[in-house]
């Protein structure tokens, strides 16, 4: 076998493009999928770990206390599909005061209450992380998402009967966050403010819990067990677990587009380069045959001369996995608030064998070809002419009305349509991850835009912020907040807003916390005292029109089981509001919490922190902030620009790495049309030769060389780009399903017009583009030594 070894070396180092081809082809699909893996593994395994840990409930429902008692509520422990069940357990929101290790006084309004004697069960075993659980009266559990203050801290809860001061003893963690704070069981009711009914919490593990579908079917199982209208509100796991791996969730679906991508481009050109092996070492294989050589030697012998630089790709693809992968797997750390997270090392072990036995796969069928071949046959093929297969093409596309060296150019691929067909295959994966990553940029842009509501405003005007407190930030103060937004003259503000010379329009905003009755948490609600339709994207449904109307992100659907048209309760400063789902709005992909976009009468009383302004066109936005300044700084108010848009550093990543994925697709398709116009090249190099003796000038033999990709180039295009927008519409939606959402139509249907016709081009620029080095050996060729050639 040293023979056979030699031939080996020598094969690949004669074809140094070739291995270089076959080498970045096998990094490329290597390295997408390493990173692939490793963010499919982060976005479960951590989750998954500390749901089965704790036990974590399928299922969080509050029942209404007057509707069904409590022996009702524990008897649904033996509702069909339900394994495991806890409660009930008394539970209430309420306001809770605190004050911080700064000194200041903050109001955590609908803090969602829970009174439970232990911390373990058999369902929603939660974690003590410091202190200790509540032994009796007068203590308090805090959950460490809500606040931090030191244990012995004394919060109040100033709406409940006598004002009660409790004592923080200890602080846990709920993996499904089933409650902010655990108090001992009689203690629940006695928190919340006078006359709010009473209210239970049960907590459900089911047989069948993997999807929305599957809860709602065993919700339906545990309520029709009771009275009718007895559940209040629920949510399930499956919510929670959307807003952990949102953070690298949306990333893996387009890094599995890119390396299916790159897996098949791989494919294609390793067979190409191994065919064109083979084809090139005819007369070669049969001198081995003819030495002794067996069949299955000559088949080795092949599968090696890919195998080699395969193997060196598929290492470097794994370093280059983890390095894509690390600055994701962060996010997860901080997402799960677990451990250092790396790529496992049997990733790093399966993926590249898994390539590199796939590269062998790909070898094999043109290895089989070299050695089945008679050594006769083959010693005969290599030595002979090869016959012109595609005569009657390339005659028809030389008497073109074109130059002929680019007629003749037109004609070569006919007379290799197996080589062609591939690289034209190779192509049309280049243009498809080409056209996907521009529909992905200009998506994550639209979404970009349509979370970031308040770029809308040209000026905004901060309450409570005068001018003394130096220049205010475009942002959002909150009015339960504590701030001092109350301060300022409202009334006074708006007017001279409405009044300043400039004003096109404009919008007080406000956002507190509300509770949504049947929720374990807190949501945020965005008030509005002016139509503000305008700053969103609508997934469906339509805008609200009055104070009993709500618009809502779809998290807030998927989490609460609700739908459009659905009645919720929403609860805020001991009031309960009786509203409508009218619409679903692209909001809230970064925050925790869910969100209500809402006017802003549906609560009584509730006034703006901040306006936000829209200038007519032309209008100087320094001159008028000047001028409105001097009309409300006496009022406490300030007025600013907006902040410069700066890009969410998340959509920044996903643009740079399908920048870089692109690249290598896109590079690695354009190196297999390199490897493929040598490879004609040399077949014909007697060829050019006599081109060159009758005449042909350098610039004709570019000409021709570059005429034989164009085509290639353009059916490339016109199947690629089409295939690439499809590619966008399906993975698109999948990424903002891994981030909780779906997504507007606006920001799907990016492509259409010049765009399209750009991007066929692309397709003939990548196959010119990589022709170019293969033209200029062509040109620089002499003619002697191409008619020496045989």
């Amino acid at each position: 076998m040293s023979g056979l070894g030699r031939v080996v070396r020598a094969g690949v180092a004669r074809r140094r493009a070739a291995a270089v081809v076959t080498c970045l082809s096998t990094l490329a699909a290597t390295a997408a999928a390493v990173a692939a893996a490793a963010m499919m593994i982060a976005s479960a395994q951590p989750f998954e770990h500390a749901f089965s840990t704790q036990n974590g409930a399928h299922l969080t429902a509050t029942f209404d206390g007057t509707t069904a008692a409590a022996a009702q509520l524990a008897a649904t422990a033996h509702a069909h599909g339900v394994t495991a069940s806890a409660g009930p357990f008394a539970e209430t929101t309420a306001t809770m005061k605190v004050q911080t290790p700064d000194n200041l006084t903050a109001n955590l309004p609908d803090v969602a209450i829970v009174g439970r004697a232990q911390a373990g069960g058999a369902v929603d075993d939660v974690t003590l992380i410091s202190g200790h659980w509540v032994t009796g009266a007068g203590q308090i559990v805090l959950s460490s998402d809500i606040v931090s203050v030191p244990l012995g801290t004394t919060v109040q809860f100033p709406g409940a009967p006598g004002e009660p001061n409790l004592t923080v003893v200890g602080y846990a963690q709920s993996v499904t966050k089933t409650a902010d704070a655990w108090v001992e069981p009689s203690q629940a009711f006695a928190l919340a403010a006078k006359g709010t009914p009473p209210t239970y919490q049960m907590l459900y593990r089911f047989a069948q819990a993997g999807t929305d579908a599957q809860i709602l079917a065993d919700r339906a199982a545990v309520t029709g067990m009771l009275p009718k209208n007895a559940l209040i509100g629920s949510v399930s796991y499956l919510s929670t677990q959307i807003q952990a791996q949102r953070s690298i969730g949306p990333f893996v679906p387009f890094i599995v587009a890119f390396g299916v991508l790159a897996l098949a481009t791989a494919v294609l050109i390793i067979t190409n380069v191994v065919g064109g092996a083979v084809g090139a070492a005819l007369f070669k294989i049969g001198v081995l045959k003819a030495i002794g050589a067996t069949p299955g030697q000559v088949v080795r012998a092949y599968a090696l001369i890919a195998l080699l630089p395969a193997a060196v790709g598929v290492v470097l693809g794994a370093v280059l996995g983890n390095v894509i992968a690390s600055p994701l797997l962060h996010n997860a750390e901080v997402a799960y608030n677990t451990g250092a997270l790396g790529v496992p090392f049997w990733v790093d072990l399966a993926v590249p064998v898994a390539a590199l036995a796939l590269v062998g796969l790909c070898a094999l069928v043109p290895a089989l070809r070299a050695g089945r071949m008679s050594s006769t046959a083959a010693l005969a093929v290599g030595r002979a002419p090869r016959s012109g297969r595609g005569r009657f093409a390339r005659r028809l596309l030389a008497g073109l009305p074109v130059p002929q060296p680019v007629g003749l150019g037109l004609g070569a691929p006919p007379t290799r349509p197996a080589r062609y067909l591939s690289i034209t295959a190779a192509l049309v994966f280049g243009t498809m991850a080409l056209t996907f990553a521009v529909g992905l940029r200009d998506s994550l842009s639209g979404v970009d835009t349509g979370l970031h509501q308040a770029r809308r405003a040209d000026v905004n005007v901060l309450l409570g912020g005068g001018e003394s407190s130096g220049p205010a930030k475009a942002g959002v103060v909150k009015a339960g907040g504590g701030g001092s937004a109350g301060a300022a003259d409202i009334t006074a503000v708006e007017a001279a807003i409405a009044k300043a010379d400039g004003t096109a329009s404009y919008y007080g905003m406000t956002e507190d916390d509300v509770t949504v009755i049947g929720s374990s948490t807190s949501v945020n609600a965005k008030l509005y005292d002016h139509d503000a339709g305008g700053l969103y994207q609508m997934i469906a449904g339509s805008w609200y029109t009055g104070p009993d109307q709500v618009v809502v992100p779809t998290r807030f659907l998927s989490s609460t089981g609700t739908h459009i048209g659905d009645q919720i309760t929403l609860a805020y400063d001991g009031r309960r509001v009786r509203v409508r789902i009218v619409g679903e709005a692209l909001d809230a992909l970064s925050g925790d919490g869910l969100e209500v976009i809402a006017d802003a009468n549906t609560f009584i009383g509730t006034e703006p922190s901040q306006f936000g302004i829209t200038l007519k066109p032309g209008t100087n936005a320094n001159t008028y902030m000047q001028s409105l300044n001097d009309a409300i700084g006496s009022h406490n108010a300030y007025a600013s620009g907006n902040a410069q848009r700066e890009d969410d550093p998340t959509i920044l990543a996903m643009d740079a790495l399908a920048a870089a994925l692109t690249l290598l697709v896109v590079g690695t398709a354009g190196l297999g049309v390199f490897n493929t116009v040598m490879l004609e090249l040399r077949d014909r190099v007697r060829e050019l030769g006599i081109y060159k003796a009758i005449g042909m000038t350098p610039k004709q033999t570019v000409a021709m060389v570059l005429s034989s990709t164009v085509s290639v180039g353009i059916i490339a295009g016109v199947l690629g780009v089409p295939a690439g927008i499809a590619l966008h519409h399906f993975v698109i939606p999948v990424m903002g399903h891994a981030a909780g959402t779906d997504l507007p139509p606006v920001d799907l249907n990016v492509f259409g017009g010049l765009e399209d016709v750009l991007l066929v081009l692309g397709g003939v620029a990548i196959a010119v583009l990589a022709a170019m080095i293969p033209a200029g050996w062509a040109a620089r060729l002499r003619t002697a030594t191409a008619l020496r050639t045989e």
